[in-house]
This record gives C-alpha cells, sequence and structure tokens, in this order.
C-alpha cells in the first residue's frame, strides 16, 4: 500500500510540476495511475512477428518455424510483438488563453503533463502517437510512430511548448481532419475559448471521417468558481483587453454563463458520439487516463 501511496502522488499536478523534465513527468504519472488500476489497463492487442531466436529447452514447440528449420537445420523460435493498429493523435490547443492559471499550474502546463502522460501509456502498449500543437495555426506536427524512440521527440516538443497566439480552434480542426487520413483517436486538449458551435463543427468533420474523439476541456479552477474576493482587473492573455471590476457584481452573472458555456458543449458532443470531459488544473490526472482507457477499450 505504501508503494502505491508514493508513486500515486505523481498524479497530483503540484507534485509533477516539481519534478526536473517531462520524461520523468511521463513516467512516474503513468506508473502511480497503473498501480492504482484493479486491473491491467493492457489489452486488446493484435499479434504481430516481430523475429527469430534460438529454441530453448523449455520453449513451446508450437512456436518452432519449421520452413527455417528446413533451410538451416537448426531449430527456431518465432518470437511475436503485441501491437494494435490504432492511431491516436493528440492535439494541443497552446493558445495564449491556455497561459492562465490562479495557482501553480497553468492550463498549457497541466495539458502538457496530460499530453505526455497518455503518450507514455499509449507506447506502452504499442500504439501510434502523433502530438499537435495549435494555436491561430498548426505549429509542430509530430507524424504517428509506435516505436518508443518516438516518445523522446514528442516529449521534447511538450518540454518546450509556450503559449502563443490567439485562438482559432475550428479552422485547425478542419485542417487536421482533411489531413489526416487515416481513421484512429483524436484527442483535442484545450480549453475551448472559441465559438461552441465552431469547435463542434470541427470536431463533426473528424467524426464524419470515422475517427473517434475525446475531449478534455482544460479549466482553471478561478474560472469556476470566481472567488475574487477584491477589486480586480481582468486580462485577455490574447488581445490585451481589459476590465476593472468588483468580482461580487458580476460573480453570479459570470458563473451562470460558464454553466450555460460548459453545458453546451456537453449536449453537442453528447449528440454527436463526442466523449467529453471537464477537468481543472487541480485535479489528479487519474480520471483523463481513465478515459482514455475507456475509450480505447471500446474500439480496440
Amino acid at each position: 500500500m505504501d508503494r502505491i501511496t508514493d508513486k500515486r502522488k505523481y498524479l497530483n499536478p503540484d507534485t509533477i510540476a516539481r519534478l526536473d523534465n517531462m520524461a520523468l513527468r511521463a513516467r512516474l504519472v503513468v506508473e502511480g495511475f497503473i498501480l492504482g488500476l484493479h486491473k491491467s489497463p493492457y489489452h486488446g492487442f493484435s499479434v504481430e512477428f516481430a523475429e527469430h531466436r534460438p529454441y530453448n529447452p523449455g520453449d513451446e514447440i508450437r512456436h518452432i518455424d519449421w520452413k527455417l528449420y528446413a533451410k538451416t537445420d537448426r531449430y527456431y523460435i518465432k518470437q511475436f510483438e503485441e501491437e494494435t493498429n490504432l492511431k491516436s493523435y493528440i492535439l494541443l490547443d497552446k493558445s495564449g488563453s491556455m497561459d492562465y492559471s490562479s495557482g501553480s499550474i497553468s492550463k498549457l502546463s497541466y495539458g502538457s503533463y496530460l499530453a505526455a502522460a497518455l503518450a507514455y501509456l499509449m507506447l506502452k502498449q504499442q500504439d501510434a502517437v502523433s502530438l499537435t500543437l495549435f494555436d491561430d495555426q498548426v505549429r509542430q506536427f509530430l507524424p504517428p510512430l509506435a516505436k518508443k524512440s518516438h516518445l523522446n521527440q514528442l516529449l521534447a516538443m511538450l518540454e518546450d511548448v509556450r503559449a502563443g497566439a490567439e485562438t482559432r480552434i475550428a479552422p485547425r480542426l478542419h485542417e487536421l481532419a482533411e489531413k489526416l487520413k487515416k481513421r484512429g483517436l483524436i484527442i483535442l486538449i484545450s480549453d475551448l475559448m472559441d465559438d461552441p458551435d465552431e469547435v463542434i463543427n470541427g470536431l463533426k468533420h473528424f467524426r464524419h471521417k470515422r475517427h473517434e474523439v475525446i475531449l478534455f476541456h482544460i479549466l482553471d479552477r478561478q474560472e469556476l468558481d470566481f472567488q475574487f474576493d477584491r477589486q480586480t482587473r481582468f486580462i485577455d492573455l490574447e488581445t490585451s483587453d481589459y476590465l476593472n471590476t468588483e468580482p461580487w457584481h458580476i460573480r453570479e452573472a459570470y458563473q451562470a454563463l460558464v454553466r450555460e458555456f460548459i453545458e453546451k458543449y456537453k449536449i453537442r458532443c453528447r449528440t454527436n458520439n463526442i466523449d467529453y470531459m471537464t477537468i481543472v488544473t487541480d485535479q489528479d490526472m487519474d480520471l483523463a487516463l481513465s478515459e482514455y482507457l475507456r475509450k480505447r477499450a471500446r474500439i480496440g
């Protein structure tokens, strides 16, 4: 139990932030998550031939390659690797609004940690994983691969990610939906600070192309609760527009608008068979990882 508790502390975003590099963060988050599961998440693999090795006493005879024996007069065992044909595409919003933080973890940092953990988990399952970083343009695109060496390049991208320009989610979704030809799993990580109707239409484009979609809606706690207690200047991180106000004066109206905003995404996603999850940056990451595994089990 002590070992499980020790590992699972790395699901906490504040703990993750204190680690030195993205590779270490990804590994410890996934290890902590797996230790907390009641059963292994590694399922649904097909089997594909990998290589030969010499026969050793105790090996199963059914794995002997008899054709190779006929050529070499020696016994060799066929080794197999477990893999799937699943390609997963992680789309991380790095627009200016993602840089907001009321505490120690910005939405972009949380999204980066989540993307790293998902990628690490996917590659442990021999799934191919791709990473796209975007704001008002697609800034970086890493094609899907299932090789372990692919992880280093992917984590390096996440290590260096910085908030960029204004949010333009829908056009980038349409662009990527046309670009990604092979059916796969689309994972969008974003604060969705854009027109919900346009964003949903972009996600519907993926569904039209027969992709599965998971939407992780990343929000800061203050964006939900709005518990500011003194006169405050609110600054738009993308346009620099600002508003000076007493928070209590607009709190009720603001909270109603946020609830309406989230509910609209929930309803539209459910209608279009898109998995939607709101995640707050002070929450442990096992919720998101569990949702990914649930989705993967359904399509695996």
